[in-house]
């Protein structure tokens, strides 16, 4: 498995939103975990006995690289899930980005939850393939406005997009230098595709423009 993905779905009832309950399936939601910046929900090599769902803040999954480096595969916000895997164990870190509430569905031994999770790896499966697309394109413009199109939409497409993640965090995501990613922010704006309202917040002013920068 290569990559964590984000899905926004509506859970099934074996995954409540609300206050922690057994569902007929066997599935318990447990009360909300917070999680401070930084904090880690689960390690690489951790057996995998729960689905998690982001209730406000953001996480981010990643990888450590054999000679250091970390990749980042996805970032999750609230109301996405997370923390599917194939097998029993978990193949990436998960960590929260900011203040981040957390809920864990965990599942009884013996559980058939297929036709629920099948929804949920065929979201993900997609999601994987749309971000190894964006890895393959030949330049750092393209990457970083597929990037920001897909945090747009994943906000609604509203004009203004709030990014909890750091400029590292975006370079560990799209295979680029801090230093790449933040010169390519800066010529967006000089373009007037984008404004900056501060490192966290930018503002879409030719959607147009930005979406065929990255198509």
């Amino acid at each position: 498995m290569y990559a964590q993905t984000s899905i926004q779905i509506e859970l099934p009832s074996v995954f409540p939103r609300q206050a922690p309950t057994a569902s007929p399936e066997g599935s318990v939601a447990h009360p909300v975990s917070f999680f401070s910046p930084g904090s880690e929900i689960y390690a690489q090599g951790e057996k995998a006995k729960a689905v998690y769902q982001v209730e406000f803040g953001a996480v981010r999954i990643y990888r450590l690289l054999a000679d250091g480096r970390r990749q980042i595969s996805a970032f999750h916000f609230a109301g996405e899930t997370f923390g599917f895997e194939g097998d029993i164990t978990h193949h990436f870190f998960a960590e929260a980005i900011n203040s981040t509430g957390v809920r864990v569905f965990r599942v009884g031994s013996g559980t058939d939850l297929s036709h629920h999770l099948l929804p949920l790896a065929l979201k993900g499966l997609t999601r994987a393939q749309e971000h190894l697309l964006v890895l393959g394109r030949q330049n750092a413009i393209e990457r970083v406005a597929a990037f920001l199109l897909d945090m747009a939409e994943r906000q609604g497409d509203l004009r203004q997009i709030d990014l909890p993640m750091s400029r590292i965090d975006i370079g560990d995501y799209l295979g680029l230098t801090i230093e790449t990613v933040s010169r390519v922010f800066s010529r967006l704006k000089e373009k007037g595709v984008i404004r900056l309202h501060s490192l966290r917040r930018i503002e879409v002013l030719k959607r147009d423009a930005l979406r065929a920068m990255g198509e």
